[in-house]
């Protein structure tokens, strides 16, 4: 019996009445169906801006971070259902792993960009700030805030679950309530984890929800708040851009789209070197995982024409061990199309690709899907194709066979391999293969201008390369011209598009109160209690100590010298340093960061646990032989990770902003202190 897949808007689940049937992409046999019953998305706008961003608002960036790494570790115990369902859409396990286990990382990865990165509340201080006056009372900067819109996510058929989660994980960690549109094909899985993710009660009410079938007048109801992000073919994403209600508010887009990545086999590298095996490994497996239907695929593969025949024999070899089937089947390493419609599409396009284009290894070849019922699936054959003469083949740099269909052209010299590249007018990945740095040093500048990721293959990148195709949480996605223009993953940056920035000015007093973040010249608090003696929740930002003085001589560089070891001849040659642009001997720049260390530390056990590292340490001036130093300890940013020790204690991260002074009140040392302080419990 046919299942009714149903849309989650408002809160409820909407639709009994079937409408397209959806098949499995293994034997055709229906898995489910789309809901006739129409969206009301007035009703899904409104409940996304009065339910879900208020309860996104009660929430920090911690907690969001925290709320995704639950949700990362749910949906991990419940994956044998995703894998299951996952079958239908004709991926292996291998793939579905890709799919789901990508996605659940991709949540992982998140959290730890929000735990790691932003701080506390909903403000980020992009600083640093800068003095606007000549007397340092009135200064600028620049803050990231929620933007208190919606994000609408429309995603594409081939990555059910990921495509889903790579957008949902940065724009709920920036505080803004989704609703994701999967492709209608393979809809039914995406259907499946947003059930679970629902059932999980980790999410507040309206911060996610789906949309089965068309996204309606949707888009219509959005405004200058809101977010849309669109993974797909370039010609719908062409489409959506120039959307009337996008367009008149000026709405971001961000565009995904399909491109014909490339990857370059350099001309250093000889059939007998590591390098070729990787190459001819690399463009295969592009071919065959997910049966090709990746947006990162490789489309034209770029040779030197002195090793053609050689690397059409040994992908030919490769592919034809390559057994293709029902997933089901332990033997089987690459599935079906996700649909019927996607195999007609496959086979269109390769038939065109096909009139300035030979085959090199097809169909013809023994093509035989293995399984029960396979003759009704989606499944189409590796097909490798050869343009001889790629600079006048234009349909090999346009047309896109979204399937696992790959292109080998030949160039001669480097300088056309990075032109052919270019044709492609601008993909997502690619690859080059070399053993020469100076090969890699000319080419990568040229070609990063029309690819927004490059990977440069060599044996020593291989033992822990990811490969061609793989977009990871940390790094950008996506890239220019025909791949969409977009950006997303990327870590923090995809946050932060998910941001509104603002420039701010005013007093620095005016800018730390807002920002939660103590900036120079802004008022401190002093007090007769140290700041180290202070537990976290009892710290305020400007909490602020100004020390001693210490007076350096000659026997402390002397003694440090001679712990350190460092005996530069700026420190201990009394000649060669007169001649310096100093002018005199001077101390070392650690001893004088020691030193402050020494006139700011409150010795005694406390609530200050750790100190993990220094950011932005600069030495301003020289500290010479009789100056005198003094330094400003004070409280400038605390994050609370909500994390506990051993013993249940509560932890927080507490930034110091350092300024170390001569006798004169000039700045000699700046940088900031990261330390680890524990709570009251």
């Amino acid at each position: 019996m046919t299942t009714t897949l149903q849309s989650f808007i408002a809160g409820r689940w909407i639709g009994t009445q079937g409408a397209q049937v959806l098949r499995s992409a293994i034997n055709g046999h229906p898995v489910a169906s789309t809901h006739a019953e129409a969206i009301d998305f007035a009703e899904a706008v409104a409940y996304a801006r009065d339910k879900g961003l208020p309860a996104l608002m009660k929430m920090d960036f911690q907690q969001r971070a925290s709320a995704l790494k639950a949700l990362a570790k749910y949906l991990g115990e419940h994956k044998e259902g995703l894998y299951a369902i996952s079958a239908h859409t004709g991926a292996t396990r291998a793939d579905s792993w890709i799919d789901i286990e990508g996605g659940s990382g991709t949540l992982f990865a998140y959290a730890g960009v929000g735990t790691n990165e932003l701080p506390s509340g909903n403000l980020v201080h992009e600083g640093p700030a800068m003095t606007l006056g000549k007397k340092g009372s009135f200064a600028g900067t620049h803050i990231l805030v929620p933007r208190g819109g919606i994000a609408v996510h429309i995603n594409a058929f081939n990555f059910p679950i990921w495509g889903l989660l790579e957008k949902f994980a940065p724009s709920f960690l920036a505080g803004m309530p989704c609703i994701g549109k999967p492709a209608t094909a393979t809809s039914y899985l995406t259907e499946a984890a947003v059930r679970l993710i629902n059932e999980s009660g980790i999410l507040p009410a309206g911060a996610l929800q789906l949309v089965i079938g068309s996204t309606g007048d949707l888009l219509d109801r959005l405004d200058g708040r809101d977010v849309v992000t669109f993974t797909g073919s370039a010609d719908t994403a062409a489409k959506l851009r120039v959307h009337p209600n996008v367009v008149r508010h000026s709405i971001p887009f961000n565009a995904e789209a399909d491109s014909l990545n490339c990857a370059i086999l350099a001309d250093d590298v000889t059939p007998d070197d590591e390098e070729f095996d990787l190459f001819v490994k690399e463009v295969a497996r592009e071919m065959t995982v997910k049966s090709g239907q990746k947006c990162t695929a490789i489309r034209r593969a770029i040779v030197p024409r002195k090793h053609l025949d050689a690397v059409a024999e040994k992908l030919r070899t490769r592919l034809a061990k390559t057994v293709v089937g029902d997933p089901a089947n332990e033997t089987v390493r690459m599935g079906a199309l996700a649909s019927h419609v996607q195999q007609s599409d496959v086979a269109d396009r390769v038939a065109t690709l096909m009139q300035g284009a030979e085959l090199v290894y097809g169909a013809r070849d023994g093509f035989n899907p293995v399984g029960d019922g396979v003759a009704e699936g989606a499944f189409f054959s590796p097909t490798l194709l050869l343009s001889r003469a790629p600079l006048t083949h234009a349909a090999v740099h346009d047309v896109e066979a979204f399937g696992p269909v790959s292109t080998l052209m030949p160039y001669d010299g480097i300088d056309e391999a990075i032109a052919l590249a270019a044709r492609g007018k601008g993909s997502l990945v690619g690859t080059l293969v070399t053993r020469d740095p100076k090969i890699a040093a000319r080419v990568i500048p040229i070609a990063a201008a029309l690819h927004g990721r490059l990977l440069v293959l060599d044996r020593e990148a291989a033992v822990e390369s990811t490969g061609h195709g793989s977009p990871l949480p940390v790094l950008k996605h996506g890239g220019p011209g025909r791949a969409g223009g977009g950006e997303e993953l990327g870590g923090i940056r995809a946050v932060r598009h998910y941001l509104q920035r603002a420039a701010l000015q005013g007093s620095p007093t005016m800018l730390a109160a807002i920002t939660g973040e103590h900036i120079r010249g802004a008022k401190v608090n002093e007090s007769e209690v140290h700041p180290f003696r202070r537990w976290y929740e009892d710290l305020s930002i400007g909490d602020s100590l100004l020390t001693h003085r210490r007076t350096v001589g000659e026997a402390d560089i002397v003694a440090f010298g001679g712990i350190s070891g460092d005996f530069f001849y700026m420190h201990f040659d009394e000649i060669a340093a007169k001649e310096s642009p100093f002018g005199k001997r001077i101390a070392h720049g650690y001893f004088v960061l020691s030193a402050a260390a020494g006139l700011f530390v409150s010795p005694a056990p406390g609530p200050v646990l750790a100190n993990y590292g220094l950011d932005a340490l600069r030495f301003v001036k020289p500290v010479g032989i009789g100056d005198t130093i003094r330094a400003r300890l004070t409280c400038k940013r605390k994050t609370d990770r909500q994390k506990k020790d051993a013993n249940g204690v509560g932890q927080g991260v507490v930034a110091w902003d350092v300024e170390v002074t001569n006798q004169d009140g000039e700045l000699v040392a700046s940088y900031d202190i990261l330390t680890l302080v524990a709570k009251r419990g």
